[in-house]
């Protein structure tokens, strides 16, 4: 069975011989990379490139091409390679696009020896991006797997390479541009290239003095272990690009880390730090609630050993030398707890501090209701690179929550569940109550949606086939900037999906022949956002299959779904919209622990931005957004 990735997913693979199969819809250039166990690339031999085509286990197009064909043999790479990255890079000096957002989403699929597709995986959410790592093969514990990356580089090639650690990137980066634009930088030569170094990512873990040699030895200049100590917060290095601050800015009386700041994170604009620095925010709480918990396992792993050991003397189970063991044990058990406790505040503690830094910091996209930046609110003449769809916590880690931000436009549609939800005392909402909270939910975050983007260049549809959303859906009737008046009954919620599916099959045929100017004057080309309550009343089989078909093909042209539903209510269908409840990503109106981080696995409590109960915010932004959007016609 196929398996169908998304962003960050990984995939065993059941063989080591594999074609992995690539469709752009434009020329560009497809290249693999093998790196070591930290993901360091030692040289520019160790490069599959269209100047390079062919590396032990790799082969790859000679050419910039729309559709590829990449061989490889994972019991032929060298056995110091642990990861092969495949990338894609569009082409220089040449009349074609120069970022992914101007082209179809990239597509690639894994095959096996005989055929047989293993996975598949669409790279969408690209923007400026000119290169990008689409796909990742690594071993672990022997075996190989595959992860969906998708990781993206608004520098091109360069970026890429120095990312991975590879020495002189731009002069390798200008040699695989060569063989589409043939020219002095075409006859790159790997075997008398020196490797004089090269920056890289400050996020990347320098690789060990002991670690393999892949064909060549590191640069002399390689980052090694030891050197200055970092005050910043730990396991997270800060930007490194801004002069180093005087000595004495880093205190050393009390091993206190340096005061926080928000936008302290790499990126090109102080958008993308904060969003970086807040991901790190997730990272650095999950990795440190792993350790903490960890250590209280061990503890109490040690004290049942303890105790076990001490009760298989007979002469330890009666008197006093019972009951002292026990002491004993527990007192150690108490002592490892509490200092694993210990290192727990003092991370939360700094994380707190830079929350606290960084919350009031945040542009309207990223911000909660109540953040000061909605008061100011003007409409932007720029997307957003990100959206805010609630927050994270951890039991543990109260009252700190980190928000939850996902890369625009969605890579896939959203699921607000209306049916039971658990609350944290293990109360129940009542279920009428609960059904009008998530359609607050999905009104909240389509007012959030609508004032993030310009006039015009987002649009809001809704399908309500018993008007049982009414009330909810209020803020946006009110102010006049639905595109069209809630739709209801079976005949209104297939005009909408007919609409939608037609503007979905035009736009992909436009893009496709390249001629995305000539749609029809009626087809809406803003970005479209389909809400559907109560689903799936009032949807019949055809309606159902024209839902699924938007679902899947509609974010990458640029419409996408919203569903407010309760899974029970779809039972009577079976298995047949399994696929569908799987292509969305689940929300709640209510706190519920349904969230799990791709690194140690916590299930984390996700709450929703919800507007303060009593707050106006949401009325008088939707009244800038009407008004613009009457500016705009």
């Amino acid at each position: 069975m196929t398996a169908e990735l998304v962003r960050g997913q990984n995939h065993p693979l059941p063989q080591v011989r594999l074609e992995i199969r690539i469709s752009a819809g434009v020329p560009v250039l497809a290249g693999a990379t093998l790196g070591d166990e930290n993901g360091t690339v030692r040289g520019p031999q160790l490069v599959a490139h269209p100047g390079a085509p062919t590396l032990p286990g790799v082969e790859v197009s000679g050419q910039a091409a729309a559709e590829h064909r990449l061989a490889v043999d994972l019991s032929a790479v060298p056995e110091a390679v642990h990861r092969v990255g495949v990338f894609l890079a569009l082409p220089i000096g040449t009349t074609g696009p120069l970022r992914f957002g101007a082209v179809p989403a990239p597509h690639i699929t894994v095959h096996g020896p005989d055929g047989t597709e293993i996975a598949r995986y669409t790279v969408s959410g690209l923007d400026t991006e000119a290169a990008l790592i689409a796909l990742e093969l690594y071993r672990r514990q022997g075996a190989w797997k595959i992860r969906a990356m998708g990781q993206g580089y608004a520098g091109g090639l360069p970026a890429l390479f120095a990312d991975q650690g590879l020495p002189e990137a731009g002069m390798l980066a200008a040699a695989i541009h060569g063989t589409t634009n043939p020219g002095p930088t075409a006859a790159y030569d790997h075997g008398t290239h020196r490797a004089n170094g090269a920056a890289r990512n400050p996020y990347d873990t320098p690789a060990p003095e002991d670690a393999p040699a892949l064909d060549t030895p590191a640069p002399a200049d390689a980052p090694t272990l030891g050197g200055p100590i970092d005050c910043s917060h730990p396991r997270r290095p800060r930007h490194t690009a801004p002069p180093s601050p005087p000595p004495a800015a880093c205190p050393a009386a009390d091993g206190q880390p340096a005061p926080p700041v928000a936008g302290d994170a790499v990126g090109w604009s102080m958008e993308e730090r904060l969003y970086n620095q807040v991901w790190g925010m997730f990272e650095d709480l999950a990795r440190t609630m792993a350790a903490y918990r960890g250590a209280v396992d061990f503890a109490d792993t040690r004290q049942e050993r303890e105790l076990d050991q001490a009760l298989a003397d007979p002469r330890a189970r009666l008197g006093d030398g019972n009951a002292a063991a026990r002491e004993a044990a527990q007192t150690r058990r108490d002592q490892l707890a509490d200092q694993a406790r210990a290192v727990l505040d003092r991370d939360l503690a700094q994380l707190t501090a830079e929350s606290e830094v960084v919350e009031p910091a945040l542009p309207p996209a990223y911000a909660r209701w109540d953040s000061p930046a909605w008061h100011g609110y003007r409409v932007p003449t720029e997307p957003p690179m990100a959206l805010r769809l609630g927050d994270l916590h951890l039991r543990e880690s109260l009252p700190l929550r980190i928000p939850l931000l996902v890369r625009l436009p969605l890579d896939h549609g959203l699921w607000i569940d209306s049916g039971a939800t658990a609350m944290p005392e293990g109360s129940f909402v009542d279920s009428t109550a609960l059904r009008q909270a998530a359609m607050e939910t999905a009104v909240a975050l389509a007012a959030r949606l609508l004032a993030v983007h310009p006039a015009g260049e987002f649009a809001v549809r809704v399908i309500d086939p018993a008007g049982a959303g009414t009330r909810a859906l209020w803020p946006l009737t009110g102010a006049g900037v639905l595109a069209a008046p809630p739709a209801t009954g079976a005949a209104g919620v297939m005009d909408v999906l007919e609409r939608l599916t037609r503007r979905v099959d035009l736009v992909q045929m436009a893009v496709r022949g390249g001629a995305a100017g000539s749609l029809p004057d009626d087809v809406d080309t803003a970005r479209q956002l389909l809400i559907v309550n109560d689903f799936p009343h009032g949807f019949d089989d055809r309606a159902i299959t024209r839902l699924r078909y938007l679902a899947d093909e509609g974010p990458a042209v640029g419409v996408h779904l919203v569903l407010v539903a309760d899974r029970a209510d779809a039972a009577a269908y079976g298995p047949l919209l399994d696929p569908l409840w799987r292509s969305l990503m689940r929300l709640t109106p209510a706190p519920d622990e349904h969230f799990a981080d791709p690194w140690v696995g916590h299930a984390w409590t996700y709450e929703p931005a919800l507007v303060p109960v009593g707050s106006r915010i949401v009325e008088q932004v939707l009244a800038e957004v009407a008004a613009a959007l009457i500016k705009h016609k």
